[in-house]
């Protein structure tokens, strides 16, 4: 017996070097920890169980035969992360390069049916060079299996991927089809093709932070909603957004303690908003004032900063926030804010998390290069997810809500369920100056004329009160009781219950 628990106790101690001792070394020597330490952070201390350590490979080609290390480059099982389940596969780069077999994926495609079935999120470490080329065919199929999964999990259980060493090819796929993707700055990359295949076919020389590196995927592509200093920094951010979220769309996310009075008044609101109609201010102030604790998680921080997306916490509870930023381009809607917008509200949507919408929002960005990009379909992503949307619905209006932006920032016309507007909200078709333009065309030469036709285009419009004559407005509320009203409302929201008509699934204008 004694020899037997040896003998497991020698098995596991091989498992766990993964490609031996040298590439690990040669891992942190690059900056990275190795896929074991970097679960070992992510998750609570002593909750990991591990599956399939003893998994190897079964190709024969090309030599393998003679090397088939434990566990196939990727580590796979569920812990807790501050005593939640969670499932974790994270790739093992000193493993062949961390590259899929068809074993590699078996091992994911397991955690990902077991996270299904028992409704726990996925969090995959990524660090792979993609398909491993000797098994050819076989690694493709597995990481269609993998795709299939994805799609499958989408809107089930969240799905989390961190890029924390080199993907590339159909290793980029998979993370793209998960909720969040957050990258290792300077040690991570992403792209479909790699640096040679581009000089080769196109002739353009481009390096591979500068092709999929995490500052191209944050600012430029979207593609990642954040990026990190480091491994140990990543992995800590991970657990904090982890605490967000619900497990699976059939349970809420978890209410957390919170030492913040649900009532509190601030006075600084009433004079956020500048008295110069073109002045900006910064939308992350009334955001922080707010929140539980002045806590604000930002998703996609550094793309289309037009709009600010993120998760706080009102009595301890998980709110989306989508906010119009006046900083950047005033606050106005394009192409890119659109995107980032809707695909945040749908994730909401999908996990029963209420959504409060801040608006100042003058309307869309003009120009050719937008119309050119299809601004009309990206706007229409936007409106139709919150129209989809049957969580909880809060928006409040700060100051411009013009034209077709007034309708499609969760409008009461989108099925909002409380639409609060500050005394400085301007709710109205477009701005004074330009809606003049038009009614009085032909004023225009007489400056005095145009002037009080401007005036009084802005007594009349420049305020909240004829939407809320409608009842489009259901309360203007002071500014400096913000976080008491949204919080009650949201307390009145909680057993909301809202079902669209019977689909398969909807057609979104992607």
């Amino acid at each position: 017996m004694t020899d037997i628990l040896q003998e497991l106790e020698r098995r596991r101690s091989e498992a766990r070097l993964g490609g031996g001792q040298r590439r690990i070394d040669a891992q942190h020597g690059r900056g990275k920890l190795t896929a074991r330490e970097r679960i070992e952070l992510l998750v609570d201390e002593d909750s990991f169980e591990e599956f399939d350590m003893f998994v190897a490979h079964r190709s024969t080609d090309f030599g393998m035969e003679a090397d088939r290390p434990y566990g196939d480059g990727v580590v796979t099982g569920w812990g807790t992360i501050n005593g939640r389940m969670v499932y974790v596969y994270s790739q093992d780069f000193t493993v062949f390069g961390g590259s899929l077999s068809e074993t590699h994926a078996q091992k994911i495609c397991k955690i990902m049916d077991m996270a299904m079935q028992n409704g726990a999120p996925v969090i995959g470490l990524n660090d792979s060079g993609g398909a491993r080329i000797q098994e050819g065919v076989a690694s493709l199929a597995g990481y269609a299996e993998v795709f299939q999964r994805n799609v499958m999990a989408s809107g089930v259980v969240p799905q989390i991927s961190v890029i924390m060493g080199p993907c590339a090819g159909g290793a980029v796929y998979s993370p793209a089809m998960t909720d969040f993707i957050f990258m290792v700055k300077d040690t991570s990359y992403m792209f479909v093709t790699g640096p040679d295949v581009v000089k080769t076919v196109t002739n353009e020389v481009v390096t591979a932070e500068q092709l999929g590196g995490a500052g191209t995927h944050t600012k430029k592509s979207s593609v990642a909603d954040g990026a990190f200093e480091d491994d140990v920094e990543a992995l800590t951010e991970i657990r904090r957004l982890f605490d967000f979220l619900p497990l699976n769309n059939r349970e809420r996310a978890p209410t957390r303690p919170f030492f913040d009075d649900p009532a509190r008044i601030e006075p600084s609101l009433d004079t956020l908003i500048p008295d110069n109609p073109n002045q900006p201010y910064d939308m992350k102030e009334l955001i922080a004032k707010v929140a539980d604790e002045g806590d604000f998680y930002e998703i996609q921080k550094d793309f289309a900063a037009n709009i600010l997306i993120g998760f706080i916490r009102i009595e301890g509870q998980t709110v989306g926030v989508v906010a119009n930023q006046p900083m950047v381009l005033a606050g106005c809607l394009d192409i890119d804010s659109s995107r980032k917008a809707a695909r945040f509200v749908r994730f909401c949507d999908a996990f029963e998390i209420p959504i409060l919408t801040l608006v100042d929002v003058p309307g869309f960005l003009p120009g050719t290069s937008q119309e050119y990009g299809g601004v009309i379909k990206h706007g229409a992503k936007l409106l139709f997810a919150y129209g989809e949307a049957t969580v909880p619905k809060v928006t409040v209006i700060t100051r411009k809500a013009y034209g077709g932006a007034y309708d499609v920032m969760s409008s009461k016309h989108l099925r909002g369920d409380f639409n609060y507007a500050w005394p400085t909200a301007e709710i109205a078709v477009m701005g004074a100056k330009g809606a003049v333009e038009i009614l009085y065309r032909s004023e225009l030469g007489d400056a005095d004329k145009i002037a009080a036709r401007t005036k009084d285009y802005e007594d009349r419009f420049a305020n909240p009160f004829v939407a809320a004559e409608k009842g489009f407005i259901d309360e203007v509320i002071q500014p400096r009781s913000t976080r008491r009203r949204v919080a009650r409302a949201f307390a009145s929201l909680r057993g909301k219950r809202l079902t669209n008509p019977w689909k398969k699934h909807d057609n979104i204008p992607l």
